[in-house]
């Protein structure tokens, strides 16, 4: 079976050592081929072209170099090709001009038929013409001398002298492939000759073997020769049929690119190759040969989904197979291209010096996938998400490697970087925070959520509009914990769900007191662009406004720019049926997505909150206060209330209120307070000087009216 990762068809780069050695290769081979036939004359000729024996012998050589004996586990760059049986008896019985010219015109038909590039066909050549020439030494040192005139047909006692022709055949045909092995992978020759040498010894063994007795065959008459093939050709068959069932079990059908399976093994290989052992203890920096790495690649194509969607999944499995020759194109030699499943493929760096080479790799990879593909008349543009996890800095093991590679991955996806490296502290799977997602599950039925208010106030007239109820939780050994603390951790759970639901609970809880007191400000709740997924948030609420006997206008919903100006189809049903409630919407942090004029003209909402990040800057930036001043008039001129965030001085509010702002939030007016702190401020009304936030610090300036 043809191994999609082999890269050996790629020219070495002039004068790298590998390109050095195959010149050497190539000429030492062309210079022994010459010599030998220089010795071949007019009767050798001759004799070689009336004797059928040499027809068949030539013809079988082809045979066995185009159909190697593959066995499982094995490629056809690694099978045991029967023409060294064939090679070794033209050499035995009519001496090297005529094996080195049968297997050298075998060498080149195979590579020709093969579309091996020029320089591997050469190579080729050379190595078997050097080969044999080593065995044809060895005759001579013996004193045979065998031709097509005088044919040379071993006896009993001349064992010796063949397995020492074998043992030279075998030693320098070994040596030259794995030298171009190592150099072409970069790998010592050792670990090169390590890979599959007592198989290649076993074959040959029983190859070398089979020589003698095909010249015994060759010289009693030419129709004996075919039956020596005939056991070639059953334990080819019996070969081929367990490659084929091992390849099935260890390749994608689609792309023929190793699966899962076989990527576990070879990562187990090279985890083993750099001193450590699957489920071991990683390596310490050092080891391994100066510290060493092995990298694993997680990549998935960006906008594959759209390409089956639209061009239908045919079109969709063309494209996976053009990505996997990219991807192994792009690789260096030795690495492995698997494909895991759908649009999701990995790379494994047996070995890879650092981080940074890693990167490069990616990089390359990256590169390769962003060429424009042109697929059924349509052309369009492809992109990749690589994350990158390294033995043993990352992992010990193949798992824990995958996983991390992942974790790497989507962030990169998220954060449109392209390629990331694994990083602990944005692991969501990582000990600690596991152990965060038990505990935020106890605290849920324990009740240690809990809300804080922070009040907007109207710049203008210093009137209350509305409080933002903010979540903390009170954990019982860290304290208090701010939302960014958490919740990105329960996001991608059920929890998510769970916490919502809470917060919409407590905040109207809070609500019904105070509307009840008289006090009848709105409160505002943020929610996710997950929260939007729940086809039951709208009904939730709707049912606590009920339950608590309140209107829809005490309840406000922020929801972030990036979310409301995005969501997909099933989130925009809960926004309507929010709307259709009448509660109102809020569209948090703007200035940091991506929404138009005319798109913000069209969602269903009453307030725009300038995000934090621009309003800090007010002061000392120019820039941004260009851009805070166009968002507010922007939003006055759509007729919608505009709400600053982040006000923390005085010049900043007096800054804004000259802008036209309409309301503002922040340290400024007040921290965020708790249910007990926040209804004092409410009850207060218009003397509120002195009264502390949940921190413990003084809340400002003069007390806002109520609305």
């Amino acid at each position: 079976m043809k191994d999609p990762n082999n890269t050996r068809n790629t020219s070495p780069r002039r004068g790298s050592p590998l390109w050095i050695f195959f010149a050497a290769c190539i000429a030492l081979g062309a210079a022994a081929g010459a010599a030998a036939l220089a010795g071949l004359g007019r009767a050798d000729l001759d004799a070689l072209l009336a004797n059928p024996v040499f027809w068949i012998l030539g013809a079988f050589i082809v045979v066995g170099e185009m159909r190697p004996i593959i066995a499982p586990g094995l490629t056809e760059t690694s099978g045991a090709t029967t023409s060294t049986t064939f090679s070794i008896a033209a050499l035995l019985y009519a001496g090297l001009p005529v094996a080195a010219v049968l297997q050298a015109a075998a060498a080149v038909t195979c590579g020709i038929f093969r579309g091996r590039s020029p320089h591997r066909i050469a190579f080729n050549a050379a190595q078997y013409t050097l080969s044999l020439g080593a065995s044809a030494l060895v005759l001579q040192a013996f004193g045979i001398h065998p031709s097509p005139t005088s044919p040379w047909v071993p006896g009993g006692r001349d064992l010796p002298v063949i397995a020492l022709v074998g043992i030279a055949y075998f030693v320098c045909n070994v040596t030259l492939v794995g030298s171009a092995i190592a150099l072409h992978e970069r790998i010592s020759l050792v670990r090169a000759l390590r890979w599959d040498l007592p198989y290649q010894i076993l074959v040959h063994l029983a190859l070398l073997g089979l020589a003698p007795l095909m010249v015994i065959a060759m010289d009693r008459s030419a129709a004996f020769v075919p039956l020596i093939v005939l056991p070639f050709i059953a334990v080819y068959l019996n070969a081929s049929v367990s490659v084929r069932r091992e390849h099935q079990a260890l390749h994608d059908g689609l792309t023929g690119l190793p699966n899962r399976k076989l990527l576990i093994t070879r990562t187990e290989e090279a985890i083993a190759q750099l001193g450590g052992a699957p489920g071991g203890s990683p390596l310490r920096r050092g080891e391994a040969g100066g510290a060493r790495r092995a990298g694993l690649f997680l990549l998935d194509l960006d906008r594959f989904k759209e390409v089956n969607d639209t061009l239908g999944h045919p079109t969709g499995d063309r494209l996976l197979q053009l990505v996997a020759h990219r991807l192994t194109h792009s690789v260096r030699p030795g690495d492995l291209v698997a494909r895991l499943g759908g649009d999701e493929f990995a790379v494994l760096l047996p070995t890879v010096r650092d981080e940074a080479a890693a990167r490069e790799v990616a990089a390359r990879l990256r590169a390769a996938l962003s060429e424009p593909v042109r697929l059924d008349g349509v052309s369009f543009d492809l992109a990749g998400s690589v994350g990158i996890a390294l033995y043993p800095d990352h992992a010990p093991d193949f798992e824990l490697l995958l996983q991390r590679a992942d974790v790497a991955m989507y962030h990169a996806k998220g954060s449109r970087t392209g390629v990331e490296v694994y990083s602990p502290d944005r692991d969501r799977n990582s000990p600690a925070r596991l152990g965060l997602l038990g505990d935020l599950r106890r605290a849920l039925d324990r009740g240690e959520l809990e809300l804080r208010y922070q009040p907007k106030i109207a710049l203008r007239d210093g009137r209350l509009v509305g409080m933002e109820a903010l979540l903390r939780w009170r954990h019982p050994e860290r304290g208090v914990l701010a939302p960014d603390e958490f919740l990105p951790v329960a996001a991608q759970t059920y929890l998510m769900r769970a916490i919502t639901h809470e917060v919409v609970d407590m905040a109207l809880a809070q609500a019904e007191a105070w509307w009840r007191e008289g006090l009848t400000v709105q409160v505002a709740i943020n929610v996710s662009g997950r929260d939007l997924l729940d086809a039951d948030l709208a009904e939730t609420i709707a049912e606590g406004l009920i339950a608590r006997d309140l209107p829809a206008a005490a309840l406000q919903l922020e929801i972030t720019e990036r979310v409301l100006t995005g969501e997909p189809a099933s989130g925009s049903g809960t926004v309507a049926a929010l709307t259709d409630l009448g509660v109102a919407l809020s569209l948090d942090d703007f200035g940091t997505g991506y929404s138009s004029l005319v798109r913000l003209k069209r969602l269903p909402i009453e307030e725009v909150k300038i995000d934090s990040s621009f309003v800090r800057r007010l002061t000392g930036s120019p820039d941004d206060a260009v851009i805070v001043r166009s968002v507010v008039e922007l939003v006055g001129t759509l007729g919608l209330r505009s709400v600053a965030e982040g006000v923390e001085d005085a010049q900043t509010a007096a800054l804004l209120r000259e802008m036209g702002c309409d309301a503002a939030q922040g340290w400024h007016f007040a921290r965020p307070l708790d249910a007990v702190r926040a209804t004092a401020y409410l009850r207060r009304g218009i003397h509120t000087d002195g009264l502390p936030g949940d921190d413990g610090v003084f809340t400002g300036p003069p007390a806002p009216r109520l609305a």
